[in-house]
């Protein structure tokens, strides 16, 4: 064997090395504990992302929820992960009074923690999260009461089927104050059960007959809402939106009973924390402004979201993943990959 040829064979087998120990390193196991019931289909497309991200950056990442949506369930899950030995916790902040002693638990234990979708970045912080990665749901409401407002809106029902989740008042309040309604007395709890939310929503339009607009918190309240509108023989009269998107969500935007949806890009809140919390370990780094260009700058993170269409906002500490607005002239992009990644 030549000088050069032994040289050749070691640059091979460092290089080889290099990257092993990269993978090694970058190995770790995740997981992501939502609020969610397990009815609730929406969290689907952050169950597809997560397995991708998985995939991506070789890591293993776990899916936990309260089968019915107790919270009470959820904060126990959370202190099994706590004392499970996991290199990194994903979690909603559903009730920040419910969940605050199971989540310390986790920092205790000086595992990364990094919160998603419901809360709100001042109560992530104060959790003792890395960053938080959602849709501020204060403002979102507000984006959706301007498209209303410019329409002429006054009065509107807000169609809450999680308000079991504190947070979710918020879009109903921020929607409430650009139109200038009362957004208690506009505020419907709803409950999870199709039947019993179509007959709530009946039973409020014929007390409210000029309800002007109808606004659902996601498709488990955007589906019946629409069949009590049908029936009432105000479907495509009364203004309606939704927040997140379904296949009966696409329909409506597409047949115009449904103005537009308030997309939150779910797939972005599964998939960036296990790419933010796997790139820390790989780098060896907790600076948030390293691993966010490196999450932004990965190839295979690029090739997904633009796949898919999304585009997160990267802050100096916290993403946001919308919100974005589906209407008539984007859902062909949204609907090909809805409720799979969009």
């Amino acid at each position: 064997m030549t000088f050069e040829t032994k040289r050749a064979l070691l640059k091979t087998l460092a290089l080889a090395a290099l990257l092993a120990a990269g993978s090694a390193q970058a190995a770790g196991r995740y997981v992501l504990i939502s609020h969610a019931p397990d009815s609730d289909a929406w969290w689907n497309t952050i169950k597809n992302s997560i397995k991708q991200a998985g995939e991506d950056f070789g890591v293993q990442v776990d899916y936990r929820n309260p089968p019915t949506g107790d919270l009470a369930d959820m904060a126990r899950l959370i202190e099994q992960a706590a004392a499970a030995g996991y290199d990194g916790v994903i979690t909603t902040i559903a009730d920040f009074n419910v969940l605050e002693g199971a989540i310390k638990k986790v920092t205790d234990k000086k595992i990364p923690l990094i919160t998603i979708n419901s809360g709100t970045t001042v109560q992530s912080e104060k959790l003792g999260a890395l960053m938080h990665v959602g849709q501020p749901e204060y403002e979102a409401g507000r984006g959706a009461g301007y498209k209303a407002q410019a329409a002429g809106v006054k009065t509107f029902l807000c169609v809450n089927h999680y308000a079991t989740n504190p947070a979710s008042f918020e879009r109903c309040r921020g929607f409430a104050e650009i139109i200038g309604a009362d957004y208690k007395a506009s505020t419907l709890d709803a409950g999870d059960d199709p039947n019993g939310i179509e007959a709530k929503v009946s039973a409020y339009l014929r007390q409210h007959p000029k309800t002007d607009a109808v606004l659902a918190l996601g498709p488990t309240s955007a589906a019946p809402a629409l069949k009590a509108l049908d029936k009432a023989g105000l479907k495509g009269k009364v203004y309606m939106a939704s927040f997140d998107m379904s296949d009966e969500i696409s329909k409506g935007i597409k047949d115009g009973s449904v103005k537009f949806a308030i997309d939150q890009q779910p797939y972005l809140q599964g998939y960036i924390p296990v790419a933010v919390l796997a790139t820390m370990k790989q780098l060896n780094t907790t600076d948030r402004a390293a691993v966010a260009e490196a999450v932004k700058n990965n190839p295979k993170t690029k090739a997904r979201f633009d796949e898919y269409g999304l585009a997160p906002v990267y802050g100096k500490r916290h993403i946001l993943s919308g919100p974005g607005f589906v209407m008539q002239d984007n859902i062909a992009k949204v609907e090909k990959y809805a409720g799979q990644y969009r």
